[in-house]
């Protein structure tokens, strides 16, 4: 038992590495699997093909399922852990699927995607990513308040320049509010712009705000995120 627990939940040593690498393995295989049954016009046997990974992969799920239940010291705290549910939802639509003849039921068969959220288990990336946002959070939180006032602002604006010469694309400032998520954003769809002076500059103006509200973010968590490595490190 103390062997199978180091296997499982030790990644220090060669056997932890071998049973994680196989582990995400499987997740990716199943992925593309998942992946590749959403083709039209797949061949019977392709269709097999892909059925039979689908049956060893959910297999091998289970047994690492039921062996993270035995190895854990308290299993209740396991099984309604984040991950522990995570790991459930990976393999029970497969069983409910196979058990009930109802072409509605397959619907359950979506939650396959849950699948990929098994590699966050094992990546420490992910962590150090997880540390960096929580770091900067309350930053993040006042940032975001800044860019819905923003958003406002800009589409209040636009709605005074352009409404009196195109009142059919900026026919409210709700309608406007798209054009002000579009521009402070920098995606410019095209859908609508300003035509007017004063619309062009104001603009212009939102635009400088918008790489602004682009590069703030960004900043704040690569400097949190390399901080947080140099601690690991």
């Amino acid at each position: 038992m103390i062997k199978i627990k180091k296997i499982v939940e030790d990644r220090d040593t060669a056997p932890g590495k071998i049973f994680d690498l196989s582990s995400q393995f499987l997740i990716v295989i199943s992925l593309i699997s998942f992946s590749i049954e959403t083709l039209p016009d797949l061949s019977v046997k392709t269709r097999y093909v892909l059925h039979i990974i689908e049956v060893i992969t959910v297999i091998l799920f289970t047994v690492e399922y039921l062996l993270r239940i035995i190895v854990a010291e308290k299993k209740l705290k396991f099984i309604f852990s984040f991950f522990g549910i995570i790991d459930l939802l990976a393999i029970l639509p497969f069983y409910v699927a196979s058990g009930i003849d109802l072409r509605s039921i397959r619907i359950f068969r979506l939650l396959r995607l849950i699948r990929a959220m098994k590699i966050l288990r094992y990546n420490n990336a992910i962590q150090r990513f997880k540390g960096a946002f929580l770091s900067v959070k309350e930053e993040l939180i006042l940032f975001f308040v800044a860019t819905v006032f923003l958003l406002f602002v800009a589409g209040v604006g636009i709605y005074y320049f352009e409404n009196p010469v195109q009142p059919e694309h900026f026919k409210s400032i709700f309608h406007c509010l798209w054009w002000a998520v579009v521009t402070l954003t920098t995606v410019g769809y095209g859908d609508s712009y300003p035509i007017t002076a004063g619309g062009r500059i104001f603009t212009f103006f939102i635009l400088m705000v918008g790489l602004g509200i682009i590069a703030i973010p960004t900043g704040l968590i690569a400097s949190a995120f390399s901080s947080i490595t140099q601690k690991k490190e």
